[in-house]
């Protein structure tokens, strides 16, 4: 597992679309149908990546604190499942429920919808405003595993409050990092 950073896809793109399998409830979920007219944020997560593991009790945190505001929040797992078989869509329903995740967790079995989101590792992640315009890319803040700083939230966090508050978000964003994705061969 190759630590990689975000590529930081530019500010103000539109968010492509897409039409996935949600492992959670089993159905074919679309952007279109799962955003918010208020904030989406749609995060490249896996099963088994250690950075992934690490920031995992924050999005739990963030999805309660943030989901009563209007904020839609989307997983999506772009991993080859062949290779890397705990990364599997039935795995990935069993790792939603232990885990805690109360929103879609979709997989991207031709990985398709990484590359139109030019995601690069697990945890990244992507604020979009009302509109779908890309407001924020990055880290959920700099904790690391074995770096001993917190679970804040705080990048994540202070994107979403400006969005909510109507403000703008800091150009200031910092990538995230974790493991590359698994890419098909």
């Amino acid at each position: 597992m190759a630590f990689t950073e975000s590529t930081m896809l530019p500010l103000g793109t539109l968010a492509p679309d897409f039409v996935l399998l949600d492992t959670v409830s089993g159905e074919k979920r679309s952007l279109d149908e799962l955003k918010s007219n208020r904030a989406t944020v749609i995060m490249f997560l896996c099963n088994h990546c250690p950075y992934v593991l690490h920031v995992n009790p924050e999005i739990v945190r963030i999805v309660r604190d943030y989901q009563p505001h209007g904020v839609h929040f989307i997983g999506i797992s772009s991993n080859d499942a062949g290779n890397y078989p705990a990364d599997a869509p039935d795995k990935m329903t069993v790792h939603a429920r232990e885990v805690g995740y109360n929103f879609p967790y979709l997989y991207d079995e031709t990985q398709e919808v990484a590359r139109a989101y030019d995601a690069a590792c697990t945890p990244d992640f992507y604020v979009f405003d009302g509109q779908m315009h890309l407001v924020y890319r990055g880290r959920i803040d700099g904790s690391r595993p074995k770096n001993n700083l917190p679970l804040t939230g705080q990048d994540l966090r202070t994107a979403l409050d400006a969005v909510l508050s109507r403000q703008a978000v800091t150009d200031q964003q910092y990538p995230s990092g974790g493991c590359n994705i698994k890419w098909k061969l």
